[in-house]
């Protein structure tokens, strides 16, 4: 069993006793009741969220025509980024007791609201719990316009590779573009020649969205305002949502693909906590406690704080090494790892025959 670490080493003296200790720490977490449903919780964020959304509308038909609306839109791509938070806890089962529920809430908040399919990011997401930062498995580490891995930077070529070996420097101006690409790829697994659950379904939900958001925007807004509403709209979006996932595992630890690392290990050393308060916590919706999210995927929100200091213990008397940094520490981290990566993408000004003859 191996693992690709930096720049740290990781000590586990007694592999055995922490297989076993995971089932221990479920029972103190279930004894302590961190796994009950926190219905007005959630009811309370569906409110606020509603409030949020009227707010943002009626502030569009009051400002008319006026350049003023880009806030509006800015306002939009976060209240459509805590919405799709909502959708992510539906998808965990954290809001209700039932699965149908969780499963028609999230589908109907992410491809009705959000307009994202529900089936692509429950595909996607659940292979990424499974398998977090494992190489060949884990399809957040897979190449897009970013490389994740050394050996994809490798095989960039042209205006990618000269991309890629910025891609950390790069990082938050392309994920203005992220809210497009999230759309793009789920909407086109809608299309895909293979079974998907639900799909007639999202597709009437994605057509009902972008055809009344699309028609309010172009029918009230000159057609110059209403593309560039879109474009802040999505760009904060793309930024917002980039900002919250990106932290979590980027810069730790990977794991081979044929690793047979046991499950409260796989989860502890891939993950990253992010340090604050009720701020913090609302701000990434539950993000922040990646460790114990991954440890406890159907844990509602309010409870992850108290986990956190159940696993941090946990984790100190086994040895296992507990990330948690503060904010910009962790976009640090990101920055840091994606330009590591990116140094291994070729330079596309670089002539081959000249290298293939340069002195060493």
């Amino acid at each position: 069993m191996s693992l690709t670490v930096a720049p740290r080493a990781v000590r586990i003296s007694k592999p055995n006793d922490i297989v076993a200790s995971y089932s221990v720490l479920l029972k103190q977490v279930r004894k302590e009741g961190l796994l009950n449903r926190r219905r007005r919780f959630y009811i309370s964020v569906f409110a606020s969220l509603v409030l949020a959304m009227g707010a943002a509308w009626t502030g569009f038909a009051l400002l008319g025509d006026t350049w003023f609306q880009l806030l509006v839109a800015a306002v939009l791509g976060v209240v459509l980024t805590q919405v799709a938070f909502l959708a992510h806890e539906a998808s965990h089962r954290q809001i209700f007791a039932s699965r149908g529920a969780n499963d028609w809430s999230g589908r109907i908040l992410a491809a009705g609201v959000v307009g994202i399919s529900y089936a692509w990011w429950m595909d996607k997401h659940t292979r990424h719990h499974n398998d977090p930062n494992t190489k060949g498995k884990d399809p957040d580490i897979e190449v897009d316009t970013i490389s994740f891995l050394e050996e994809d930077a490798a095989e960039a070529r042209g205006i990618r590779a000269w991309v890629t070996r910025r891609q950390g420097y790069l990082f938050f101006p392309l994920l203005t573009m992220e809210g497009i690409n999230l759309h793009a790829r789920s909407i086109s697994t809608l299309f895909a020649r293979r079974t998907v659950k639900g799909r007639w379904v999202e597709l009437a939900l994605l057509g009902a969205r972008f055809g009344a958001y699309l028609g309010i925007l172009f029918w009230f807004l000159p057609v110059g305002m209403a593309f560039a509403f879109l474009g802040v709209q999505l760009a904060v979006f793309g930024i917002y949502m980039g900002a919250s996932f990106a932290p979590n595992h980027k810069g730790m630890p990977l794991v081979p693909r044929d690793s047979k690392l046991d499950f409260f290990q796989k989860q502890v050393l891939t993950s990253r906590n992010i340090r604050g308060g009720s701020f913090i916590n609302n701000a990434f919706g539950g993000l922040n406690f990646q460790i114990e999210h991954h440890l406890f995927p159907d844990m509602p929100r309010p409870h992850l704080r108290r986990a956190a200091v159940i696993v941090r213990e946990h984790c100190e008397r086994l040895r296992v090494p507990y990330t948690e940094v503060g904010v910009a520490a962790s976009y640090g981290a990101v920055v840091s790892y994606l330009n590591r990566v990116g140094l291994a993408a070729r330079d596309p000004f670089d002539c081959p025959m000249v290298n293939r003859f340069r002195r060493p």
